[in-house]
């Protein structure tokens, strides 16, 4: 456990993101028994021109006037900082040795206003927790000089072509520089100590308690009363990216006498999918997030229907959880990151095989695997997530004699 430490937070995704994030729970943890910045990314030139009318973008320039305060009172031990500054847009710059170069100057600039927050804090020898940002984060001990700083990487951002064209060649240097590297994924754990040994999987956490039955008395939503059982469920975005629509469809073919339930928002792909004429699936749209649980209630089976490609395949979804914590069977695809599930969860590799194991999780379905389900699931809590953050953090600076 550490306590009593100030810790900053830079996060690629800004606190004021209408979804949820990994970063920003780990960060509220943190605050528990720590003093916590939580750093938005700073503004690129190129989106404050492009998306000047948005909302978020015109408080950004509202803080750079000076008209509202950069610095904001999230709790008593944890505080937002909107960085009152542009960075450079230079992604598209093919030259490497040219985008080093003005990449240094927008971390310069960018360190110099987490410093002034952290000075007005009174922030003293920080622990940095990196959330990816593999460009701004490269120069973070030149500029801020951390007592301890540790590297998070929870989706494989190389492979996405924005971060790939300078992310190849630039993350392994970021990784390398952090003294400890901690991911939700085996695979991203394996990537990393090909840059930096101190690289450890540390899997991931969930709001267990807004899950939990036994905390809980979950009613059924309307919507999902009128639908009969044996109902297979889907809860999360429909992503045709994520998401395999094939599987869906033989499910559906195979599987007349089951209803499938898929609750979430669509893409254009799904939208427009043959999935819509099929009379046993249903579209339930987005739903509030406290009534998602009654969703799971209801399904006999949940699923997670992923693709398997770069996308997915070292992807930890946090609805894994979510459904072992109500107890239910679980069918989703044999993915490298499912393989920290594979005691818990049915993993298929075809289509063919979902048919087979949804069959087989409900009729294997008892009171013994749902209490074991359901133990595994809750121990995935955010606070034990950064218990061994705490712990390997701990550990390596023993490892390097690195005072704390």
């Amino acid at each position: 456990m550490i306590k009593g430490r100030d810790i900053i937070v830079v996060g690629i995704q800004a606190w004021d993101i209408e979804i949820g994030s990994n970063c920003k729970n780990i960060a509220t943890e943190f605050s528990v028994n720590n003093r916590v910045l939580y750093v938005n990314p700073p503004t690129d030139r190129i989106s404050a021109f492009r998306e000047r009318k948005n909302s978020k973008i015109i408080k950004r320039k509202k803080i750079r006037k000076g008209i509202e305060p950069s610095l904001v009172k999230i709790n008593s031990n944890l505080w937002n900082l909107y960085p009152p500054t542009i960075t450079e847009s230079i992604n598209w710059i093919p030259c490497k040795r040219l985008f080093r170069l003005f990449n240094r100057i927008n971390a310069r600039r960018f360190c110099k206003e987490i410093n002034k927050a952290s000075d007005k804090l009174n922030f003293k020898n920080p622990i940095i927790f990196n959330d990816s940002s593999m460009f701004l984060g490269m120069h973070i001990m030149d500029y801020i000089s951390p007592s301890f700083y540790v590297y998070y990487m929870r989706d494989f951002l190389i492979k996405n072509p924005y971060w790939r064209k300078h992310g190849l060649t630039n993350e392994p240097v970021t990784i390398s520089k952090a003294h400890l590297v901690v991911t939700n994924s085996e695979l991203y754990a394996e990537y990393g100590r090909e840059h930096n040994k101190h690289s450890y999987m540390v899997g991931q956490g969930c709001d267990t308690d807004a899950f939990d039955p036994e905390k809980n008395n979950f009613e059924l939503p309307e919507d999902l009363t009128d639908i009969s059982n044996p109902i297979v469920g889907y809860v999360g975005y429909l992503s045709s990216r994520r998401l395999s629509i094939d599987i869906l469809e033989h499910i559906s073919e195979q599987l007349p006498e089951w209803n499938l339930v898929l609750v979430g928002p669509e893409d254009n792909t799904f939208k427009n999918s043959s999935l819509h004429k099929k009379n046993n699936i249903h579209f339930l749209g987005s739903k509030d997030p406290s009534t998602l649980p009654g969703y799971i209630k209801g399904f006999d089976v949940a699923i997670n229907p992923q693709l398997i490609n770069d996308a997915t395949m070292g992807n930890y979804p946090r609805k894994i959880d979510e459904y072992l914590i109500l107890g239910k069977p679980v069918v989703a695809s044999s993915t490298k990151a499912m393989e920290y599930f594979s005691e818990y969860v049915y993993l298929c590799e075809t289509k063919e095989m979902y048919v087979k194991s949804i069959l087989k999780a409900r009729e294997e379905d008892n009171s013994d695997l749902y209490k074991k389900r359901m133990d595994y699931g809750k121990s995935h809590s955010w606070e034990n997530n950064v218990k061994r953050i705490y712990d390997l953090i701990i550990k390596v600076s023993k490892e390097k004699n690195i005072s704390i």
